[in-house]
């Protein structure tokens, strides 16, 4: 929990604490050195009220700390970031952005080092596209990008959605936003699924969460980079909901689904990191099988996600079928079968 959080607590329980005392000690000194009835039912009726504030006081931080148990916070990646980016399977609209986006802050450093005018740039983003298709990969290398170009010190990520900035409890939204964007500062905070803040009656906690976040990103805008992700549709109505985000948020990265072939890669990818290998029938099974769902792919289909589910379940059905045998080769221990794929095929949400 936030320090500030646990001081109010404190000083809370110190408030009822002394006012416990002035009671008795007023008790203490009536005139007729005893404590009457009405003494005595306000001691036990301020008792009660501290206790029960004591409570609600434990509950509102147990709450909050399992709350903000829902961000996670990745270091920056290692390496060149831009190799790791182009080696990324597909997405070629968003390498070109982004390569773009990374040239376009370069110069503009260079030009103001010389004493030329610059354009004022934003370095806020917002990411669209259906799930798994790569967002907050994405967003990890460009957090790497900005600390290169030296726009944030650290160049770490901070993900979290609705969940990790809305509170339980009235006045806690906007301590818990904060304590959010503080474990963002000189890196990249990454909101995912960030239109499931907006409420549309208005006066709600996704409002004092919009208000405190869009107040942050204006006073620590040289040590905050944001960026929000999410449906097309839902995040444009999200942005044009509110000014301010429209003022902040003007640069959209569109991620868009994956083909047959990026999954069939993606998928190759893990089987070679792995030191697995199809045979024959399994391979022509999974192309095929891959082709039908992506023609009959639903909104909420999983992209990159789905297919990373079907590999670990492809493996886990190669597990059980070996899992009786004695003295397994390598060969054998290294090969997918069609039983372990169209097996994980059928069972695997898409």
């Amino acid at each position: 929990m936030e320090k500030s959080t646990r001081n109010a607590i404190i000083i809370g329980s110190f408030i009822f604490m002394g006012m416990m005392t002035v009671a008795i000690g007023e008790s203490d000194d009536s005139t007729d050195g005893s404590k009457n009835g009405t003494d005595s039912t306000a001691y036990n009726n301020m008792e009660q009220v501290f206790n029960e504030e004591r409570r609600s006081l434990s509950q509102s931080e147990n709450s909050l700390n399992k709350e903000l148990d829902k961000i996670m916070v990745s270091e920056p990646i290692q390496g060149d970031p831009y190799k790791e980016l182009d080696e990324l399977v597909g997405l070629e609209s968003v390498k070109k952005e982004v390569t773009s986006l990374a040239n376009f802050v370069r110069i503009q450093k260079q030009r103001k080092e010389k004493g030329l005018k610059t354009s004022q740039i934003s370095y806020h983003c917002v990411f669209t596209g259906n799930p798994g298709t790569g967002k907050t990969t994405v967003a990890r290398i460009l957090a790497r990008i900005y600390k290169d170009l030296g726009i944030v010190k650290r160049g770490h990520l901070v993900e979290t959605d609705r969940s990790g900035l809305i509170a339980e409890y009235v006045g806690q939204t906007a301590t818990k936003t904060n304590a959010v964007v503080d474990s963002a500062l000189n890196g990249i905070l990454f909101i995912d699924e960030a239109y499931a803040l907006l409420d549309k009656k208005g006066g709600g906690y996704g409002d004092e969460a919009i208000a405190t976040l869009l107040k942050r990103m204006e006073d620590d805008r040289d040590r905050l980079v944001v960026i929000v992700a999410g449906y097309n549709n839902e995040m444009k109505e999200f942005i044009d909901a509110n000014p301010g985000l429209q003022s902040r948020f003007t640069r959209y990265i569109n991620f868009p689904d994956y083909s047959s072939n990026d999954l069939y890669a993606i998928f190759m990818s893990r089987v070679n990191k792995y030191s697995y290998k199809l045979d024959k029938d399994a391979d022509k099974y999974l192309k095929k099988s891959l082709e039908e769902t992506v023609a009959h792919k639903s909104r909420n289909f999983g992209n990159g996600r789905y297919v990373r589910n079907l590999f670990e379940q492809t493996i886990t059905n190669q597990a059980h079928r070996l899992g009786t045998r004695k003295n397994l080769t390598t060969e054998e221990l290294s090969q997918i079968t069609l039983s372990d794929i169209s097996g994980a095929c059928k069972t695997v949400v898409k």
